[in-house]
């Protein structure tokens, strides 16, 4: 089975899809044939989104997607089978990264990315999981970050929060069956606009200095979880690493 055809005709749903790892990976699956629900805050990037995905001969359908809210979840999914009649994969892409040392005590930054990179998650699975169950077969990719496989300072609680990602998503697989897929990826430092939610001047630097000198493309990323995606039925991909080969 060549990589475009396990994916061509399947429905995917991809949140955090406006920008980023979430819009490179929504174009490079629409090459490939597949189909595109696409979730995110920033309805105007999405419709722009849509519509280059139109151009490219694809098909994509978006609705306005806060991760925090499960019923916008649940109504991302609900479009999916109405649209297209099944969802076969839900990439949880979304996510914040406002980083700051611990001493700055920013609780609700720290609460954001609870809500948005945990909870997020969390939500997907309530409204994928039953559908999945439903048709007899699914995948979950779950973006998180190398972050959480090496701890540095400033993002303690970022890491943490995509640490408990993984954590949920091998339970997750250990529950799922034969049918449901899990699969987790781990980019390390992406050409994105990550930073630019990061409150601490310093640290806000120091990662644009980083960027500048070796942050990979977003389709990097996406090709990772394409491959994911595109495996036979039977074969599930749990775990990718894709980082910068210059990143510590």
């Amino acid at each position: 089975m060549s990589g475009t055809d396990g994916i061509r005709g399947k429905t995917i749903a991809i949140t955090g899809a406006s920008s980023g790892i979430g819009e490179a990976t929504a174009l490079l699956l629409a090459e490939r044939g597949a189909r595109l629900v696409l979730g995110a805050r920033r309805t105007d990037r999405l419709r722009d989104l849509a519509a280059r995905i139109a151009d490219l001969g694809g098909e994509a359908v978006w609705a306005a997607t806060d991760v925090t809210r499960h019923a916008d979840l649940a109504a991302l999914v609900t479009l999916a089978r109405d649209r297209f009649g099944r969802l076969d994969v839900l990439v949880a892409n979304a996510g914040i990264g406002p980083v700051s040392p611990l001493d700055d005590l920013r609780v609700e930054d720290w609460e954001a990315m609870v809500d948005v990179n945990f909870k997020g998650v969390l939500h997907g699975i309530a409204a994928a999981l039953p559908v999945f169950r439903a048709q007899g077969g699914g995948q979950f990719v779950h973006v998180v970050s190398t972050a959480g496989l090496k701890v540095v300072p400033n993002q303690a609680v970022y890491a943490a929060t995509k640490n408990a990602v993984r954590t949920v998503s091998e339970g997750l697989r250990l529950e799922a069956g034969p049918d449901v897929r899990v699969t987790v990826v781990s980019p390390g430092f992406v050409r994105t606009d990550f930073i630019d939610s990061v409150p601490d001047d310093r640290v806000r630097a120091e990662l644009a200095s980083a960027k500048d000198e070796f942050a990979i493309p977003p389709a990097a990323v996406g090709e990772a979880i394409a491959f994911a995606v595109a495996q036979p039925a039977a074969v599930d991909v749990n775990d990718i690493v894709v980082r910068p080969t210059a990143q510590r």
